[in-house]
C-alpha cells in the first residue's frame, strides 16, 4: 500500500510539473518524504515497524513522543504546506511578508492535506485492521505534528521571502 501512494503522488507530481513548476526545495522535500514513508511503514528492527521507533523520549505512555512517525509528519506535512503555497502563489497580488491571512491560509491548507492523509489512514484501518496505523491518539499527535510542520513550512517560506526582498 505505501508504494501505490507514492507511485500515484510520484505521477502526479510528474504530470503536473510542467505546469506549477515546483521548486527544487518542494521535490526535494517530497523525495525525502516518500523516502521517509517506505522506511516507517517497510523496515522493522527488533520486531517494530521504524514508524514506532521513539527517537526522543520526550514524553511517556500513553503519548509516546517523539516517534518517528511524528518526524515524518513533521517534515512530510511541511512540504505540503510548502506545495500548497506554490499552487496558491500564482494566485496572489501582494508578497508574502505582508499576509498574515495567508499566513492561515497556507498553514490550514497544508493541514487540510493532513486531514485528508488521516482520513484514510482510517478508512485503510477499516478494511485491512492489520495495518497497525493507530488509534485515536496516534491521530491526535499526527494532526498536531502536522501543525508544527505546516508552521515551520510558513516560517521558512517567510525567510525565503525575506531574504529575495533584501537583496
Amino acid at each position: 500500500m505505501y508504494i501505490g501512494v507514492i507511485i500515484f503522488f510520484l505521477i502526479l507530481i510528474i504530470f503536473t510539473n510542467k505546469k506549477v513548476y515546483y521548486p527544487q526545495s518542494v521535490l526535494y522535500g517530497l523525495t525525502l518524504w516518500a523516502a521517509m514513508h517506505m522506511i516507517g511503514g517497510g523496515i522493522y528492527i527488533g520486531g517494530k515497524k521504524v514508524y514506532e521507533i521513539i527517537l526522543l523520549p520526550l514524553v511517556g505512555d500513553p503519548y509516546s513522543i517523539l516517534r518517528y512517525d511524528q518526524v515524518v509528519h513533521i517534515i512530510g506535512f511541511g512540504v505540503a504546506t510548502l506545495l500548497m503555497y506554490y499552487l496558491i502563489k500564482p494566485l496572489l497580488l501582494q508578497p508574502i511578508e505582508k499576509k498574515t491571512s495567508l499566513a492561515i491560509v497556507v498553514i490550514m491548507a497544508g493541514l487540510g492535506v493532513g486531514a485528508v492523509n488521516e482520513i484514510l489512514e482510517f478508512i485503510a484501518t477499516v478494511v485491512v485492521p492489520e495495518t497497525g496505523v493507530g488509534g485515536y491518539i496516534n491521530t491526535s499527535l499526527d494532526l498536531v505534528s502536522d501543525l508544527i510542520g505546516a508552521i515551520f513550512a510558513y516560517l521558512f517560506l517567510t525567510i525565503q521571502s525575506n531574504k529575495s526582498t533584501q537583496h
